[in-house]
């Protein structure tokens, strides 16, 4: 689905016109600028690539410089490619178009993608939600503990995909059937009802579902 690139800006709350509150993230979508058409027949496959956060020429490396040259493009920070679908027209997406927030209206449904806060390695209570162990009738020692994590004699050894201690977070999520509450096209603001993955200035990607 064709979207925006953008940033998260953090979370507020709005209210409708019941004057019920919504909790909304406010996301930051784009501006961003299409830097060339992926064709069927030159590529294989019909996207657009589009260029987010402009940078002075000395911060891009050289393959990428050569690219926004060929295409006659400002250097961008991030670049994505995005496939139109359900009902989108390939053609109606130029080389050198502006993509706003207005892309989207308020009622519509999008994804949202972006990588979750790192919490470093963490136990199994934090990570997992494990209840851990009683704190009393003499337990010692393993009070935030995993248990046992395997088999003795047979199969003698610890199943993939065991629940335990390790990295947590700081990995890319997306969060599915968001619904937009509000759209600041002024400011280029979209404001989806609910919690999006990511920090505070982290990149986001926007996308309508259907």
């Amino acid at each position: 689905m064709i979207g925006l690139i953008g940033k998260k800006i953090g979370m507020t709350q709005i209210f409708d016109e019941s004057g019920k509150v919504i909790p909304v993230t406010v996301i930051q979508a784009g501006p961003c600028k299409v830097i060339c058409r992926r064709t069927i027949a030159d590529n294989g496959y019909e996207a657009i690539q589009v260029g987010y956060e402009e940078i002075p020429e000395k911060k891009v490396s050289k393959p990428m410089l050569g690219h926004f040259k060929k295409h006659g493009s400002p250097n961008f920070r991030h670049v994505k490619e995005f496939r139109p679908n359900y009902g989108q027209l390939f053609e109606d997406y130029k080389t050198g178009d502006e993509l706003k927030a207005d892309l989207f209206g308020k009622g519509e449904t999008v994804s949202v993608s972006a990588k979750s806060k790192g919490c470093g390695f963490t136990g199994v209570m934090k990570r997992h939600g494990f209840a851990g162990f009683i704190a009393t009738h003499g337990s010692h020692e393993s009070f935030r503990g995993g248990g046992s994590i395997g088999q003795c004699a047979q199969p003698s050894r610890v199943f993939k995909g065991t629940k335990m201690a390790g990295q947590h977070g700081n990995t890319n999520n997306t969060t599915r059937h968001l619904i937009v509450a509000k759209v600041d096209t002024e400011r280029n603001l979209v404001m989806v009802k609910g919690a999006v993955p990511g920090h505070r200035n982290s990149l986001v990607i926007i996308h309508k579902e259907r």
